[in-house]
This record gives C-alpha cells, structure tokens and sequence, in this order.
C-alpha cells in the first residue's frame, strides 16, 4: 500500500499469532526475510539477553527472588 502497509494472508496471521492491527517484525537474514510477531519477537530477544543473569546475580531461588522484589518495593 502507499502508506507501507502489507495484507498478510489469514493462514499466515494464525500461524504467527497476530490480528488486526498487530505488529510484525521484518527480520533480514542474507538474501531472506521473516516475519515474526512483534510482541513474541521482543520477549524471545529479552530472554536471550536476560539469559544467565539470574546467576550472575545470585538469584537461584524463588525465594532469592522475591526477597529482591520485597527489597525494591521497600525502597520506593
């Protein structure tokens, strides 16, 4: 469309899990490009980057990890 906009195909809107009015990124691998769920995308990349934080951190409990929340909640 002149505003960017794409129609995606209703097979391909159920297999990545949008609808109307969802976003979508656009991932270029080479010569390739995906599509992927916006929402789904950014958690996947934040677990990948909050991925061995936890031990880094010492939080290797729930309780380590609530005890940290309590902390915070404290603070504010």
């Amino acid at each position: 469309m002149a505003k960017g906009q794409i129609t995606i195909p209703k097979d391909i809107r159920e297999v990545l899990g949008v609808s109307s009015g969802d976003r979508v990124t656009f991932i270029v691998e080479g010569n390739s490009v995906r599509i992927v769920n916006s929402a789904v995308y950014a958690m996947q990349t934040l677990q990948k980057d909050m991925r061995g934080e936890a031990d880094r951190t010492n939080l290797t409990s729930d309780e380590d990890v609530m005890a940290l929340v309590n902390e915070i909640r404290n603070e504010v």
